[in-house]
């Protein structure tokens, strides 16, 4: 049976999924993990997608609470904070 609480558990951790849920999106956070981190253009050099569509997917796994950016001078760093996902991505391709 479930408990108070495991649904709003159950819930974060499906828009978690949902926000990688995108193949686009994966790749960046897939990169992300194997580069330590990358700027816009570096990602964008490996998708060969505009940059505009890159920007997009970044805020969504930003406001996800997935990603962080650094800003160092006029370029934004972005990397993986989220450790539960840092878990799915190591089951899913290591």
């Amino acid at each position: 049976m479930e408990h108070p609480g495991d649904f709003e558990l159950l819930t974060s951790k499906a828009e978690l999924l949902k926000a990688v849920a995108h193949p686009v999106r994966l790749c960046i956070v897939r990169g992300l993990l194997e580069q330590g981190e990358c700027n816009v253009n570096t990602i964008q050099s490996c998708l060969q997608i505009p940059q505009s569509t890159i920007s997009q997917h970044l805020g969504k796994l930003r406001d996800a609470g997935i990603i962080k950016g650094n800003r160092q001078g006029v370029e934004i760093f972005y990397k993986v904070v989220n450790e539960d996902l840092k878990k799915v991505i190591a089951a899913l391709f290591w």
